[in-house]
């Protein structure tokens, strides 16, 4: 399938801008609090070690102090994977890590609660804590779970195609190691709940700034032991996702324990350095990757190793390992591959999903590596990754199905633009262009709770007032969701954007929705919002055309007409068509659905479902860098991406999706740490934790490529993540060609890059050497 540019469809404002804009939107710490009491978490202060005893008799005599829980009060795991549930609310017996909650309390404000936690006794009995992988894996090491040994939460071993042969086949192999740091989500909004119990009804309602708020209110009813029927959350305006709010958190648990045990409400906002703790950020990972090339530049065979330190419990760790092997196949035609990976506990906070959630790190590996061959054999960058496309439709060895394939016209549109082949080894001292290629899912194909239920489910509501409310449990964390739903939805009906009003949500009025994850959204929820948009549309027309007589295989509809025949002089408004439609019936209520068919749901080998998708995503990008030799300073220049969205719904939010990606790569790339001192994190204020400002962005130059999947909605992909991971080696490899020093590091900080350099000449200096003996 040959994709297209974009054309220069402008785009629509999302529908909740101006509200954020004025200051009108009302996140969770802006709700109404009249009356709520201050919720707060004893924390621990030890990495690992075993709960001797926990007196909060002096806590609970303070005045002030309304309710006091602790693990004691749960004796429910919870976890995003019904596979991977052994962490509790709040530690029993033992704790994990620096910051792990040990109880809780509610009080009738932050002082008093403060000085609760004061009072509260807690004795420990110390055991050896493990901060890096390979302490955590030593034989003799103390296991943080009894049925893990090794410390090893899950590993994978996937072998697809004959390895050896393609090895043997391969002019050249090369194998290299890259460390990636752990980074964080640094989403602007800590974290924040409202709970309210009413110990009347025996009904809880939270108001939380969840990303899945399906997945909360089941862990809620799990560790409340409530019935489901019982419980409301309510997902307010959201300060950004990322990931962050992919699966549940301890403090919404917490908060909800409060209120029950204080048979109120309760909000618990937390600090920024305790939404550093509770974070579920991307892993501290080690990649080694071995990568066989013909002289031409096509591959032959790929074998690479991950090791992730996931922290003290599960969470998204099974998932993660398991993307970063998924993920080496569906960007490029690869004979052979050979994936090991080993997720490991430590005594850290727990590590979860993180934008381009578990294919960056291994993709930043993958492509330095081609990169560096490809110099080896003096081949163009552009000329590898072309000798290397898939061919669409098609199914890779792992089982992942390609329906639309738009590498090719992003390679094409970003090598024009940044003007590689004029520019590239021309460029002055310190100076370098560098490029790469990367993709995702548009949602995963299979649930992680398999239920049989379909999975999207949009509900529209038809009125007296000729507005079309759509009800979606999808949860806009400012990618535009919402937006994207009322394009959908009007689109379909032929009306304006203006008719339509978007509820999302909210699990008392809502259908239930899986949450934002794995850029699910547009795909899925994009076609059920069209399904249930079209079984609309069947009734209007129905109606006007009993309204004027006809069959309703007559009746044409467009923008907003309803008319016999397309030049038809007989014609209703769509107002007149609601209320003929509206006789004897009153409102209209419809429904629209999507399940991704089966045959997408993954291979049939263990693991296979993780990496599995409608559609992959797929971007490229050259950007340009300057370095300072003599301070190891890298300055991001500007950058080109191109991404293959299949069809871009909204211009204008897709092309600030992609600005986004750049700045999270670039993040990551170049700045972004998370570093721990005896298990605490070093830097867990905006202040300390370094991230890319308004003083470091480069210009940048987004291109939208549309190769309209088969599959989705109008034609379109996801438009979120596909260009992230490709950030972090075209700036790598931008450096390399700058200066000639090879980073395995990143992100590529100032002390990092003077070591590169000290190292490098020292290389060249011992190679002089023996040259001249």
């Amino acid at each position: 399938m040959t994709a297209a540019f974009a054309s220069s469809r402008p785009g629509v404002p999302l529908i909740d801008g101006i509200d954020k804009v004025l200051g009108r939107a009302r996140y969770t710490a802006d709700l109404d609090r009249a009356g709520a009491l201050v919720g707060r978490i004893l924390r621990s202060p030890i990495a690992h070690g075993e709960i001797v005893r926990i007196d909060t008799a002096r806590a609970r005599a303070l005045d002030g102090v309304i309710a006091i829980v602790t693990g004691a009060d749960c004796d429910k795991t919870y976890g995003v994977l019904p596979i991977a549930m052994n962490e509790y609310p709040m530690a029993r017996d033992r704790v994990r890590y620096c910051g792990e909650p040990i109880a809780a309390v509610a009080a009738v404000d932050e002082e008093t609660a403060q000085r609760a936690l004061d009072l509260i006794d807690v004795e420990f009995r110390a055991l050896p804590a493990y901060f890096i992988s390979k302490d955590a894996r030593a034989p003799d090491a103390v296991l943080l779970h009894a049925n893990k040994p090794g410390n090893v939460e899950r590993e994978v071993h996937h072998d697809f195609g004959d390895i050896e042969a393609g090895f043997a086949a391969a002019d050249l192999v090369r194998e290299h190691r890259v460390s990636c740091a752990e980074i964080n989500h640094a989403q602007i909004e800590p974290h924040a709940c409202l709970a309210d119990f009413d110990p009347v009804t025996g009904r809880l309602t939270v108001q939380d700034v969840s990303q899945v708020v399906y997945y909360l209110h089941l862990m809620l009813a799990r560790c409340l032991d409530m019935d489901e029927s019982q419980i409301r959350v309510i997902k307010p305006f959201v300060g950004g996702g990322f990931g962050a709010r992919v699966e549940v958190l301890n403090f919404e648990i917490v908060t909800a324990l409060l209120a029950r045990a204080a048979g109120g409400r309760v909000f618990m906002q937390l600090t920024r350095e305790e939404t550093f703790i509770t974070h579920r950020a991307r892993p501290q990972t080690d990649v080694v990757l071995k990568l066989g090339m013909k002289k031409d530049g096509r591959f032959t065979a790929c074998a690479c190793e991950v090791t992730q330190r996931g922290g003290a419990y599960a969470g998204y760790g099974v998932v993660t390992i398991l993307y970063a092997g998924a993920l080496l196949q569906g960007l490029y035609d690869i004979p052979a591959v050979k994936y090991d990976g080993y997720r490991v506990y430590a005594n850290l906070p727990p590590c979860g999903a993180m934008r381009g959630h578990g294919g960056v790190n291994t993709r930043h590996a993958f492509e330095t590596l081609v990169d560096r061959m490809a110099r080896e054999l003096g081949l163009d960058p552009f000329a590898v990754r072309r000798a290397n496309l898939l061919h669409a439709p098609m199914q890779t060895m792992n089982g992942l199905m390609v329906q639309s394939y738009g590498l090719a016209e992003c390679l094409d549109v970003v090598e024009q633009a940044s003007g590689w082949k004029e520019r590239i080894g021309r460029m002055p001292p310190g100076k370098g262009l560098g490029m790469s290629c990367s993709h995702y899912v548009s949602g995963s194909a299979k649930p992680i709770h398999f239920t049989g239920e379909p999975h999207a489910v949009i509900h529209l509501k038809l009125d007296h007032d000729g507005g079309v409310t759509a009800l979606t449990g999808a949860a806009d964390i400012g990618q535009g969701s919402s937006t994207m739903v009322a394009i959908a939805v009007a689109e379909t009906l032929e009306v304006g954007i203006d008719r339509i009003r978007v509820i999302s949500s909210d699990t008392a009025v809502t259908p239930k929705d899986n949450g934002a994850y794995s850029s699910r959204i547009t795909f899925m929820v994009g076609n059920a919002a069209i399904d249930a948009a079209k079984n609309l549309k069947k009734i209007l027309i129905a109606a006007a055309a009993k309204k004027l007589e006809a069959h309703p295989d007559e009746i044409d509809c467009a923008g907003g007409i309803f008319r016999v025949g397309r030049g038809g002089q007989a014609m209703l408004s769509f107002k007149e068509v609601v209320a003929a439609a509206l006789v004897d019936e009153g409102a209209i209520s419809v429904k629209g659905s999507f399940t991704c068919p089966v045959e997408f749901q993954g291979g049939k080998h263990r693991g296979g479902a993780v990496g599995s998708t409608m559609g992959f995503s797929y971007g490229a990008q050259v950007v340009e860098t300057s370095v300072d030799e003599a301070t190891g300073m890298v300055t991001i220049d500007k950058v080109w991406v191109a991404l293959d969205c299949g069809h871009a719904i909204n211009p204008l939010a897709v092309k600030g999706q992609i600005e986004g990606q750049v700045w999270m790569g670039m993040g990551q790339a170049l700045c972004e740490e998370t570093r721990y001192l005896d298990g605490l994190p070093a830097h867990a204020s905006f202040l300390d934790y370094k991230m890319p400002t308004i003083v470091e962005s480069p210009h940048i130059e987004a291109f939208i490529v549309e190769s309209n999947d088969p599959n989705g909605p109008f034609g379109a992909k996801e438009a979120s993540e596909g260009a992230l991971a490709g950030f972090p080696p075209a700036m790598v490899n931008a450096i390399v060609n700058a200066i000639g020093v090879e980073l395995d590091e990143i992100p590529a900080t100032p002390d990092r890059v003077l070591e590169a350099i000290v190292q490098h000449q020292r290389k060249v200096k011992l190679a002089q050497k023996k040259a001249r003996s």
